[in-house]
């Protein structure tokens, strides 16, 4: 059974109720057994869990056991549609979208990255009893968990002068300092003025959105019309 991944968001949250769902981490070692109660492994769990479910339910889908996108296919026959990514955290978003140097590369060569679903799932672990407790989830397009910082265009991490990775909004919060973009031409708006800003990129930038949009174009048929950063930086700014 081919499934979308709103589809399946939809069947998780309706028919398996996934809010509030709970369960415990166990590991068995010989006949001693232990609950894990740290919560550096629970990602990688939430996501092997979401692999055997949907074999359990005869969806249709790969699970991408490198470290690489997606993490999951859900188009066997078409290696570039139904991309898939899991983010899961505890408390406020901590993940990375994606390595800032890879990611401006990689959606040129495969511009389908730039409409890769990710299903984000916020979870709670009990202190001292290990139980994990799914608090909420959502499933986003990737400028619908982007946003701009105090720093730089797009909010990134950077360390002593060096950007390593993309970092999420907190996209559920009405309390956030900025907000996630409304669109796709914004989202590759404000990385493009980020790729100028950033000393080790500034040298990509002059042609970069050309071939962005040309890769596009050729894949989808559809021209990108990006947007000037400083044009639309006013919608994403706080007061």
């Amino acid at each position: 059974m081919k499934l979308t991944a709103e589809e399946i968001y939809h069947k998780l949250k309706s028919n398996f109720k996934f809010i509030g769902a709970d369960g415990y981490i166990r590991f068995n070692l010989r006949d001693y057994d232990i609950v894990v109660e740290q919560n550096n492994v629970v990602g990688n769990i939430l996501e092997e869990w979401l692999a055997k479910w949907l074999d359990s339910e005869g969806i249709e889908n790969v699970h991408n056991q490198r470290q690489a996108s997606p993490d999951f296919w859900l188009d066997k026959e078409k290696s570039n549609e139904g991309w898939l990514e899991v983010k899961s955290f505890i408390g406020s978003p901590n993940f990375d979208i994606g390595a800032f140097r890879s990611y401006i590369n990689e959606i040129i060569d495969h511009p389908w990255k730039l409409h890769a679903k990710y299903l984000l799932i916020k979870y709670k672990m009990e202190e001292n009893g290990g139980l994990v407790v799914i608090e909420d989830f959502w499933l986003k397009n990737v400028w619908e968990i982007a946003c701009t910082s105090a720093a730089w265009p797009l909010k990134v991490q950077c360390k002593r002068g060096v950007i390593n990775n993309i970092r999420p909004a907190t996209w559920y919060s009405e309390r956030s300092d900025f907000r996630p973009f409304d669109c796709l031409e914004d989202f590759l708006a404000a990385l493009e003025q980020t790729i100028y800003k950033y000393h080790d990129t500034n040298n990509l930038a002059d042609h970069w959105s050309e071939r962005l949009c040309d890769g596009y174009f050729k894949y989808y048929g559809k021209r990108l019309n990006l947007p000037r950063w400083m044009d639309v930086k006013h919608k994403y700014l706080t007061d």
